[in-house]
């Protein structure tokens, strides 16, 4: 299994060329940055239905605010059942991601071969490791203004969170260094995400 450091696009493709030595330098940076690309804009499973970002957007929340609305009904029903009760720990709302395959195949266009590749790799498995603001849909999810789109307060006790579920696994690096996600539960990243996905100097 292949790791993808979306934050460390040379660690990634020093596992690339590790993992495919006959490969061209070249070629093993893009094909980096493809499966980088795949990464930061993984699509968001939530219902069974796959959203795009950040195309979808608008879509994806207005489809999570029934959910959202009803864990903000269990939480004030508990606050009024337990008065005086300490502040809780967060209730977390679980979206899935999976590689965006098209975004990579995009940034690929005409090489077929590599194309053919990178699919390879993620059958064969790949871990991606990242920031909370690597993903797309982690960071828009963290920034959308939930009281506002569903029509009503909703309490700060309501975290998403999204983590890979389907195509790839991924572990969040964090103060207290990286945490694994469980491969089947349910995040996004800057609007400069794309910029950051460069390709990578051929050595």
């Amino acid at each position: 299994m292949i790791t993808i450091q979306l934050t460390k696009l040379e660690s990634a493709l020093d596992q690339v060329r590790k993992s495919y030595p006959k490969l061209k330098p070249a070629d093993a940076a893009l094909v980096t940055s493809a499966l980088t690309l795949a990464g930061r804009h993984a699509e968001a499973i939530y219902d069974e239905r796959h959203y795009t970002w950040p195309e979808d957007y608008e879509e994806l929340t207005r489809a999570m605010v029934g959910q959202l609305e009803m864990v903000n009904d269990g939480i004030e029903t508990t606050k009024k059942v337990v008065k005086n009760a300490p502040e809780e720990e967060p209730v977390t709302v679980s979206v899935g991601l999976a590689p965006n395959v098209k975004a990579g195949e995009k940034f690929l266009g005409e090489r077929n071969d590599l194309k053919t590749l990178m699919s390879d790799i993620l059958q064969s498995g790949v871990e991606y490791s990242y920031a909370g603001t690597d993903i797309g849909w982690q960071w828009a999810l963290d920034r959308a203004n939930w009281s506002t789109i569903s029509g009503q307060e909703l309490s700060r006790r309501i975290k998403i969170k999204a983590s890979f579920t389907e195509g790839a696994v991924g572990s969040e690096v964090g103060a207290a260094g990286p945490k694994k996600r469980p491969s089947k539960k349910a995040a996004p990243a800057p609007a400069a995400t794309e910029a950051a996905v460069e390709e990578p100097a051929a050595e």
